[in-house]
């Protein structure tokens, strides 16, 4: 049998697997959002230096701990692509993102103020069950120090994934919690008992580990500033495919 591995794949073969994949028409997307960021780039006088790419490629070096040159090479072959290809990927990914910040920049302060709520987040540990009245006796039970919020819910939860974390439910924002929960719980100081509250899962108990104040982090700018950015390429595709078939 011949070393399928030795032969060239061809363009058309990649095609036809994303089709199978139903993966070409994200694929398309990404290449239409390029061209928007082209032409907007463009028009703005955006343009990325050597230098930035150089810094760039020196961080993603780093990065893979590619020391020297003859690892770095190795490691583009490995990824199927050439020197030039990773040149041109990080000019298009530093352009994307001096674009997103001269079009959002001024933005995002003003959208994390309006909506700082909804960035709090809490610690939460949850316990449902079916019963009104077990909920009711493992509160109390709870209170009063005979059984711990981590041992009832081990015990009992209706979740089994849940049983097994002790009820832990993560550090979760405001807006992923139901509106009416969220309100209770992030008005509770933390480590006291709330519930019992009924929902059509059941009937819920929760101990809150702790409340996380809303803050501008950097992380949380990148965030706001590419869904910012997101929302704006989607639009102006839309804005451009509409002239195109009107």
């Amino acid at each position: 049998m011949n070393d399928l591995s030795k032969r060239a794949i061809e363009p058309e073969e990649i095609v036809n697997f994303l089709k199978s994949k139903m993966n070409l028409k994200e694929v398309c997307q990404q290449i239409l959002f390029q061209r928007v960021i082209y032409q907007a780039a463009q028009e703005k006088g955006i343009t990325v230096t050597t230098e930035e790419i150089q810094a760039e490629a020196d961080r993603q070096r780093h990065e893979n701990r590619l020391e020297k040159a003859a690892d770095t090479l190795t490691w583009l072959a490995d990824q199927l692509i050439s020197p030039h290809d990773w040149e041109m990927g990080i000019r298009n990914h530093l352009l994307a993102q001096k674009l997103a910040e001269a079009l959002f920049s001024r933005e995002v302060k003003r959208f994390f103020v309006q909506n700082r709520l909804e960035f709090e987040q809490v610690i939460l540990y949850q316990l449902i069950v079916s019963s009104e009245k077990l909920a009711q006796e493992l509160y109390y039970q709870i209170e009063e120090g005979e059984i711990s919020f981590y041992d009832a819910a081990h015990l009992y939860d209706i979740d089994e994934n849940r049983r097994h974390k002790c009820g832990y439910e993560g550090k979760i924002y405001r807006w992923a919690i139901q509106p009416d929960i969220a309100a209770v719980v992030f008005s509770t100081p933390p480590k006291q008992l709330i519930g019992p509250v009924k929902t059509e899962q059941g009937y819920h108990l929760f101990r809150v580990e702790e409340l996380i104040q809303a803050e501008l982090t950097s992380q949380r700018y990148e965030e706001i500033l590419n869904n910012m950015f997101q929302q704006w390429l989607v639009a102006e595709l839309d804005y451009l495919r509409g002239i195109r078939n009107s």
